[in-house]
């Protein structure tokens, strides 16, 4: 087996289900030992860990909620300490609050942007002071960041635009350092939270060009690819993985 993150270590947050739990799994199938955040799922966070250690590599699981923004510098620097360094942050931790903008709490407002927008600097911010040239940051932002085919999308839409031009502004400034910083937008992808014969599929699947779900193992394999040596010419780039739904 390749193992080209060997001797790496990475963070995922919410890696405990779905999309970050594969994205988990990829890299310590590539080598690395890795650490995921998580909110509520305790069971499958551990799940994760274990399948994690199953493949030869160290895992832990940290509770952290990345609306509070203490907790994710202290899940950032307890990873560090754990795992001996910090290599790859993988800001994967979601929500998905929409509706109507005229019926939008406040709420719902500062949660989504503080889970998409600030945790992102946050957690950036605190992994960087502990990684070196090589290092990589990728975040996980969504296809309906550039197109919003339905209504009730405003606000999540705003905030995974936004990751856009954090990369890029991320690029320039940490790119002197040798430390890249992408971002990689999923389409209809098959998790628990959105599968693939789910109540909401027929309308996604009338946009996809090349037809069905994309799988979360897609999602990671392009995280692993930029994790890897392959990804380190590879930065400020926004890379789409929705079997061409917005085409």
């Amino acid at each position: 087996m390749s193992t080209p993150l060997k001797g790496k270590v990475a963070l995922v947050t919410g890696g405990g289900r779905g999309i970050g739990a594969a994205i988990a799994t990829r890299l310590a199938e590539d080598g690395a030992d890795v650490a995921i955040t998580y909110e509520r799922s305790r069971d499958r966070a551990e799940k994760t860990v274990a399948e994690i250690e199953g493949l030869g590599r160290r895992g832990v699981a940290i509770k952290a909620d990345s609306a509070d923004a203490g907790a994710v510098t202290a899940a950032v620097d307890r990873a560090a300490a754990e795992l001996g360094r910090l290599d790859i942050l993988v800001n994967n931790a979601g929500v998905f609050l929409i509706g109507p903008v005229d019926e939008l709490t406040v709420e719902a407002i500062d949660r989504t942007l503080a889970v998409h927008v600030r945790a992102v600097l946050v957690a950036t911010g605190a992994a960087v002071r502990h990684m070196g040239e090589g290092g990589r940051i990728v975040s996980i932002g969504s296809n309906l960041a550039e197109r919003a085919p339905w209504p009730g999308l405003s606000l999540y839409s705003a905030s995974k635009s936004a990751l856009t031009g954090l990369t890029r502004g991320l690029a320039r400034d940490l790119g002197p350092r040798g430390i890249t910083a992408n971002v990689v937008q999923p389409g209809p992808t098959h998790t628990d939270m959105n599968p693939s014969d789910g109540p909401h599929s027929a309308r996604q699947l009338e946009h996809v060009a090349l037809g069905g779900y994309s799988d979360a193992a897609d999602v990671a394999a392009t995280v692993a690819h930029l994790a890897g040596p392959g990804g380190r010419r590879l930065t400020g780039a926004t890379i789409t993985i929705d079997g061409g739904f917005n085409a």
